[in-house]
């Protein structure tokens, strides 16, 4: 007899009504429509952003990450100043600060260091006007509803959540913060990328016709991982190996393949309602996360998408996006050929010291997007991206749900469900969740002998 060797309802959860998330979700926030005579805006570029008053942002997740933010922030342009700093563990907080003075010569003062579970409330109340959310994406609900609650712009890490019940509480947080006229920028620094903005335009206007098909790739090599330590507690060593916990990080699929979903999201302005995929595990180490996953993705109008993420040493690598129209086809960075393969656009990269063109001398797009949060704040035009971010990082849970359990799973079956991970307890101690890795579908039992 065969037996399942996983619950569904484990990676899925069960329907959750309506009231649970306390809004109606729409489908999809459109981007531009596409088609033939499309005139969209151009784009004016700032390489800073404007001077003004003094903006002073805090740090939330101190970790590499957070510090890299840091550091793009303060490149952003005159008078801003990174003036408080949180994390669960002091060392963050200590390797955050001194980078920040070696880097900037800025020293945030010692009362304005926090650490512990709340310390992300802490740096909300020090008298920020911006906040920077880094640390591991289960956070990042709570994170999110606090900063805004507080009416404090946001620079926020993707992806925005790791579970179903998180994606409503941010949508939900998102629809809140467009009412406070408060600026978001959410991490996907391809929407802030020059020569992915131009793609997009070109294409938005009809230049390769009608979408048919997609492909989005993040296949690379292993990514760090932190052996368990003596001196650390179990929650302690997850946190600290955020990277390797579904629960914590939302696997790789969520955390780093939502790139590459979200470009698709963008370029055709809709998302998929449905997933059939399939990963495993083969190198991964630590954790319980799969290191490979396959997902075909169907959009609502039939449209396919092929999603392929890796995280295994010595093998083919791309981080990419590619889209197939009627009349053509793009990378979705800077090239747009013909059916036949001809190139028909290209972008225009700035010359290097040689006068050739060099994607090298293009605007950082980390240091772009923060360019654009503070233009938008100091000019009081207001953009959100919250919304967008949680609906391509909710179709990278569909995906991974859709794997772990091998089965079809549906964008209406990841809204209504009440899966949420991780602990309910946050304490330095044993962590109450199941470390299982997953394994789809069910056992094969070979025939009995006749």
């Amino acid at each position: 007899m065969k037996k399942p060797s996983i619950s569904r309802r484990k990676f899925l959860g069960k329907a959750a009504t309506v009231g649970a998330a306390g809004i109606v979700i729409p489908s999809i926030i459109s981007s531009c429509a596409r088609g033939a005579g499309k005139k969209i805006p151009a784009v004016s570029w700032l390489d800073q952003a404007p001077d003004g008053p003094v903006l002073k942002a805090g740090v939330i997740g101190c970790g590499g990450r957070g510090t890299g933010a840091a550091i793009n922030f303060l490149n952003a342009g005159p008078n801003l100043q990174i003036t408080a700093l949180g994390d669960t563990f002091r060392d963050r907080v200590d390797n955050c600060r001194f980078n920040i003075l070696k880097e900037k010569g800025q020293e945030v003062p010692e009362d304005n260091c926090f650490t512990g579970f709340d310390a992300f409330q802490k740096v909300i109340e020090s008298d920020v006007d911006i906040v920077i959310l880094a640390a591991p994406p289960f956070f990042r609900p709570e994170h999110l509803a606090a900063a805004v609650s507080a009416r404090k712009h946001i620079f926020a890490e993707k992806p925005v959540c790791v579970d179903p019940a998180g994606a409503r509480s941010v949508m939900a947080t998102a629809l809140r913060a467009k009412e406070m006229d408060l600026t978001i920028v959410t991490g996907t620094q391809r929407r802030h990328q020059r020569n992915y903005v131009a793609n997009y335009q070109q294409i938005a206007q009809g230049l390769i016709g009608d979408i048919v098909s997609a492909n989005a790739y993040w296949c690379g090599g292993k990514l760090w991982h932190r052996d368990a330590n003596k001196d650390w507690s179990e929650m302690e060593w997850m946190i600290r190996n955020w990277v390797n916990w579904t629960w914590l990080s939302g696997d790789h699929i969520v955390e780093q393949h939502v790139h590459n979903l979200d470009v698709i999201n963008w370029f055709t302005g809709s998302h998929p309602v449905k997933a059939v995929g399939m990963g495993s595990r083969q190198r991964r180490v630590t954790g319980d996360q799969f290191d490979n996953f396959s997902i075909d993705f169907v959009f609502e109008n039939g449209m396919h998408l092929h999603s392929m993420c890796r995280q295994i040493n010595g093998c083919w690598n791309s981080v990419s996006e590619r889209i197939q129209g009627s009349k053509g086809y793009s990378n979705c960075i800077d090239a747009i050929y013909d059916p036949e393969g001809e190139e028909i656009w290209k972008y225009d990269y700035p010359l290097d010291e040689e006068g050739k063109p060099s994607s090298a001398k293009m605007m950082d797009p980390y240091v772009q997007e923060h360019i654009d949060m503070v233009t938008a704040i100091r000019n009081g035009k207001p953009f959100n991206e919250l919304e967008n971010t949680a609906v391509s990082t909710l179709c990278a849970i569909m995906g991974r749900i859709s794997a772990y359990t091998g089965k079809e799973t549906t964008w209406d079956e990841i809204m209504n469900s009440d899966l949420k991970l991780g602990p309910k307890v946050f304490e330095f101690g044993p962590v109450d969740i199941p470390k299982d890795v997953p394994v789809a579908g069910e056992a094969y039992v070979p025939p009995a002998n006749t």
